[in-house]
């Protein structure tokens, strides 16, 4: 429910009140994650409607923390990057990609990069286009290797609503009756979209350092 954005849990937590608007998850920790889920009433049955949900995603990297005793960073270097050659991909910067980054721009003016901590699972992750690539390429091939079949499940309707014709996997969206399977995001500065065509093979990865939405770039490659 967390992974399809059903669980009832709304965008973001009420208890979200960013001291510094240049960086608003810095002081956000876990135990904020907690006050808010022990007063919050849910409008809805679990798993009943679709609302996208950033705490939703950012609750489930903290409950996969817990469940294999190990950060978000060690799970995402053990279990994806050290697997597919995506050296460039971290949650904390490295000196290496310090040097390399493109700053971020909002209406022609450098802003700050945002540091998430305890919601890392919400888009605290960092990466390049080449790196995606590798990610989106993974997702095609038909190659045995440890995340397969992870992937092949993640690509299947894990969620429908039959009135609205919606359907979404586990994570991943689904465009033009569910051959291209996609998602976004975008944190201050910088907009991001991978996806990938089932039927013919093909990926694209769009990343850009202004808050201007890549979506309609992606879709039409």
């Amino acid at each position: 429910d967390l992974a399809t954005h059903t669980s009832g849990l709304p965008r973001m937590p009420t208890n979200f009140r960013p001291v510094d608007q240049n960086n608003p998850f810095l002081g956000y920790e876990k135990e904020q994650i907690y006050e808010f889920l022990a007063d919050y009433e849910l409008p809805r049955d679990i798993g009943g409607q679709y609302e996208y949900s950033n705490f939703g995603m950012g609750l489930l990297g903290h409950l996969l923390e817990l469940q294999a005793g190990k950060s978000y960073e060690e799970l995402l270097k053990e279990r994806i990057t050290s697997g597919y050659d995506m050296a460039a991909t971290a949650v904390a910067f490295t000196p290496e990609m310090k040097a390399h980054l493109a700053k971020g721009h909002a209406y022609g003016t450098e802003v700050s990069n945002w540091d998430i901590s305890s919601l890392v699972g919400a888009g605290g992750i960092r990466s390049t286009a080449s790196d995606m690539m590798k990610f989106v390429k993974a997702n095609l091939s038909d190659t045995d290797s440890p995340l397969k079949s992870a992937m092949q499940l993640s690509h299947k309707t894990a969620y429908e609503d039959e009135d609205t014709n919606f359907e979404i996997g586990l994570g991943w969206h689904f465009a033009n009756e569910g051959s291209i399977i996609w998602h976004n995001g975008g944190t201050g500065g910088y907009r991001a979209f991978a996806g990938f065509n089932q039927n013919d093979g093909t990926g694209v990865v769009v990343l850009t350092n202004c808050i201007e939405s890549v979506d309609d770039i992606g879709l039409h490659l």
